[in-house]
């Protein structure tokens, strides 16, 4: 029982961390289509 103490909070965690890397690959940042357009080695007219 006490093992299970200790390997749920890891599971778990390791879940949240998993579902957090697919959410990624499934809903690209949006401002991603910006960072195209505007490169930033251009200089900038203050």
């Amino acid at each position: 029982m006490a093992m299970f103490a200790v390997l749920i909070p890891l599971v778990m965690l390791g879940v949240v961390l998993a579902l957090g890397r697919y959410e990624e690959l499934l809903l690209p940042d949006k401002g991603d289509e910006v960072r195209e357009l505007v490169p930033l080695t251009e200089p900038r007219e203050s």
